[in-house]
């Protein structure tokens, strides 16, 4: 194990690991459980606005798998650690039902995309929780515009170097993960011409995005203590990549999804994201070691998942060749179905199938708006979508 040594010119250098690591490992099993974290529009059941609205439905729903998030007009989930994707939507769609119960005797509804058709970020009040506070003292405009509505799927690991080579492995899957889910056109009552504003949006916060690949555990934990001895983080839940290690849970976490409207479409993440950890989990089990991308080519691949969703065109790494983003996706889907079926999770795959053969979240959205030019019908058509 090495330590911090010192430079030339006596100043401290960051080593393998120090000797008492600011961040364990809790990475204990079983492997491939799945927990699903959505952030929800909270929304006046007449206008369809997004209202400040989250303490009471805190006291309504009296649960903790309902809370809190940075705006009053967000709401989150969370199930807990399910064996399989079966198990999870039983639980998703009981937690959709209590805060969707919860919001009607407040006058309210609850409805889930990415961003929310013509809200305006200047509107939203800052929960009065003290990390959220902070926040926005650190990261001001950057953190206060932050109106967006996103997906996070954890997989279950028993061994924290395995979930380092999981999140390595996984930064190459993400620009289709955002093509599929991509489920915010507008912006400000804008049609924006993007698939997922969201993810531009996003964007402005600090340590986001592809993040960076570690050599193991050893190597994440000593950097994740520099920058926590550097103060420019509290804790590694302060990195907002799109794949990150979650050591505190034992899982590891994608996050590049927009918020889906529909559980099934959720569920089918889940599925599939499950799957592409067993896939990379047995990788390196088997001692294999991943191939190497350039980090700029996953990036533009992800740009451009941003842009056109499912319509467009993806860089086939390692090659140069541009492919149907469709296409690419299809591929992964079949490599990963017997991975899916091992897992007891294949039937929940269906809600990929129709995201692939009925367009995701943001070309649904677009159909419903160019009939009438009305975003009013576009919120009430993902109101009632959301419904379970």
């Amino acid at each position: 194990m090495t330590v911090e040594s010192k430079a030339p010119d006596g100043s401290e250098q960051i080593g393998r690991v120090s000797a008492q690591p600011a961040v364990a490992a809790h990475f204990t099993g079983p492997n491939y459980t799945i927990g699903i974290e959505e952030e929800l529009m909270i929304l006046d059941a007449e206008t369809l606005e997004l209202v400040n609205a989250i303490e009471g439905l805190l006291e309504d729903s009296a649960s903790e798998q309902v809370k809190p998030e940075l705006m009053e007009s967000v709401l989150e989930i969370a199930t807990s650690p399910q064996p399989d994707a079966a198990a999870a939507e039983r639980e998703l769609r009981a937690l959709r039902r209590r805060v969707i119960d919860a919001a009607a005797g407040r006058g309210l509804a609850i409805g889930s995309a990415g961003t929310h058709p013509f809200a305006m970020w200047e509107e939203q009040r800052i929960v009065a929780r003290t990390r959220y506070r902070d926040l926005i003292s650190d990261l001001k405009f950057v953190a206060r515009q932050e109106i967006i509505f996103g997906q996070h799927v954890h997989v279950g690991l028993d061994d924290a170097d395995k979930a380092i080579h999981v999140a390595n492995g996984m930064r190459i899957h993400l620009p289709v993960l955002l093509a599929l889910s991509a489920n915010s056109p507008f912006w400000r009552a804008d049609a924006t011409g993007l698939a997922s504003t969201r993810t531009p949006i996003f964007r402005a916060f600090p340590r986001n995005g592809i993040p960076p690949t570690y050599d193991d555990w050893d190597d994440y934990a000593a950097k994740i203590a520099f920058m926590m001895r550097s103060r420019v983080i509290e804790d590694y839940t302060y990195l907002w990549y799109d794949v990150r290690p979650h050591p505190n849970l034992g899982t590891v976490e994608v996050r590049v999804m927009d918020a889906q409207t529909r559980v099934e479409h959720t569920i089918g993440f889940a599925a599939l994201i499950q799957a592409m950890v067993k896939e990379l989990a047995e990788h390196f089990e088997a001692g294999k070691r991943l191939s190497k991308y350039p980090h700029q080519m996953i990036d533009e691949n992800k740009w451009l998942a941003a842009r056109h969703g499912l319509d467009g065109e993806l860089v086939d790494l390692p090659r140069t060749d541009r492919v149907r983003t469709r296409d690419l996706a299809r591929r992964l889907l079949d490599r990963l179905r017997e991975h899916a079926q091992d897992l007891g999770s294949a039937r929940e795959l269906e809600g990929i199938e129709d995201l692939l053969e009925r367009g995701n979240g943001a070309a649904r959205q677009l159909v419903v708006h160019e009939a009438n030019q009305d975003l009013r019908e576009v919120v009430g058509e993902i109101v009632a979508a959301t419904a379970v």
